[in-house]
């Protein structure tokens, strides 16, 4: 059973702004985590400000967190590297 991906409107709004080749590959890997939210090279974030988990696309980074029970996977920050882990996630 694939899980479904869900963005957060912050999220939603930093990939409108990719560029074109950005988003075919941040594109493909969100379709992919529908499969496997946790697929090889994924790295779980640590620290109290952050929550969940990241996969490297590229420059970029894909930030999400997996609710197993209801098969959901929310992306909550797609940046580039350098700016991906700035402010964290509460929660």
């Amino acid at each position: 059973m694939n899980y479904s991906v869900r963005l957060e409107r912050g999220a939603e709004r930093q990939l409108q702004t990719l560029p074109t080749d950005g988003l075919k590959r941040v594109d493909a890997k969100l379709r992919a985590l529908t499969d496997d939210p946790r697929p090889r090279g994924v790295r779980k974030l640590q620290g109290r400000e952050v929550q969940g988990f990241r996969v490297r696309v590229g420059d970029y980074r894909v930030l999400y967190t997996v609710d197993d029970d209801a098969r959901v996977v929310t992306v909550y920050r797609i940046d580039q590297r350098a700016r991906a882990y700035r402010g964290g996630r509460k929660g």
